[in-house]
């Protein structure tokens, strides 16, 4: 390897070479020596700050918690030896070559790959809506790829669990989502490194979240694939919405009716009004007409009216792989899931610590 890495792993494993690199965690490929399987070792620090700890714990839960083709799966955590010396948490989980920003950027893409991309990813979300699990920062670095095309989805440190369509925002941390300086409302929380992914919703209301903005996210990866940039990349916050209302127009009267916040309603009125472009002469010009229609019922300003995951298989664009018997519903998991989220500001990193400890020896 080129680079220096300390991991303090079993001896079963040799490391081959560095994958990637995070704020808090780093992988490394690695040979399973007694199966000469090759693996990805995800080693993470979580006790620099309390929010690293929360998202680890979320990630090991929820991927305990799933065995499905389009997300990723664990196959061990190495306990660590004593309490004292548990300082970094390891997890070993099967590997994929690439993901999909890089293979934007990187491949060629047909038609077919992109269904088939697609096809992979709300397949995975339909199963995380049915149980109950927004993902919440849909990416396309968080969509892993092998050399079969194969896609899986990572990454859940910021998901959440959700009793019925929504949850409230307001008991978010808001060093958790990164404020960003001069949001028109106080309250308002946004993640601002996946700001290009992020639903009009998250930005202008700081009251609920729902399934319906992992759709937007998953449309803006769609419109990614078809046009190989990404769709909506602001520069901050104002520039954001104002790409967004490039795409998909002002707000109706009826639009602005769904934004809680009185403070965003009156910034969004005294903008310039900007007409919804006809996007099969000018910006997706060439692209599948099918899929710019699927495009055309994710990317909707009112969550309440953007498609489902269910919805998006069933559309004709996807219909060389939808299989209704093959697209599992998932089992609803309990808002308990994740009880340390109703009381997470007060938890020390030792009570973080120990919460991973017990999951690790779960």
């Amino acid at each position: 390897m080129g680079k220096k890495i300390i991991f303090n792993i079993s001896s079963d494993f040799q490391l081959k070479s560095m994958l990637g690199e995070g704020a808090y965690g780093i992988v490394c490929s690695a040979i399973h020596k007694p199966t000469n399987e090759i693996v990805a070792i995800k080693k993470i620090e979580p006790f620099d700050k309390p929010l690293f700890a929360l998202r680890t714990l979320r990630e090991i839960k929820i991927l305990k918690n799933f065995q499905h083709e389009n997300i990723i799966s664990i196959f061990d955590i190495q306990r660590p030896d004593s309490f004292e010396n548990f300082k970094e948490v390891y997890i070993i989980q099967e590997l994929m070559q690439t993901d999909l920003h890089r293979v934007i950027a990187t491949q060629p893409l047909s038609d077919d790959h992109i269904q088939y991309f697609i096809y992979q990813c709300v397949r995975g979300l339909k199963t995380l809506h049915g149980s109950n699990v927004i993902h919440r920062d849909l990416k396309p670095s968080n969509l892993l790829i092998n050399s079969n095309c194969d896609l899986k989805i990572c990454d859940f440190g910021l998901a959440r669990i959700i009793g019925d369509d929504s949850i409230n925002n307001n008991s978010d941390n808001n060093n958790e989502t990164d404020n960003e300086q001069g949001n028109i409302n106080s309250g308002m929380t946004e993640y601002v490194a996946t700001r290009w992914y992020r639903a009009p919703e998250v930005m202008l209301t700081a009251a609920k979240y729902s399934r319906a903005m992992d759709i937007w996210s998953c449309g803006c990866i769609l419109a990614e694939l078809f046009l190989k940039r990404p769709l909506l990349p602001g520069r901050d916050y104002r520039h954001q919405l104002m790409l967004i209302f490039g795409i998909i127009g002002s707000p109706t009267e009826e639009d602005m009716l769904t934004i809680e916040s009185p403070r965003a309603r009156q910034y969004i009125q005294q903008l310039p009004h900007i007409e919804r472009p006809n996007w099969q002469t000018t910006i997706f010009k060439g692209c599948n007409p099918l899929g710019i229609d699927l495009l055309s019922k994710m990317l909707i300003f009112d969550p309440k009216k953007r498609i489902s995951a269910k919805e998006i298989l069933e559309h004709p664009y996807l219909a060389t792989y939808h299989d209704p018997q093959d697209e599992p519903n998932g089992t609803p998991i309990p808002s308990s899931f994740f009880e340390f989220d109703h009381y997470k500001d007060v938890l020390t990193t030792k009570d973080l610590k120990k919460l991973l400890w017990n999951e690790i020896f779960a």
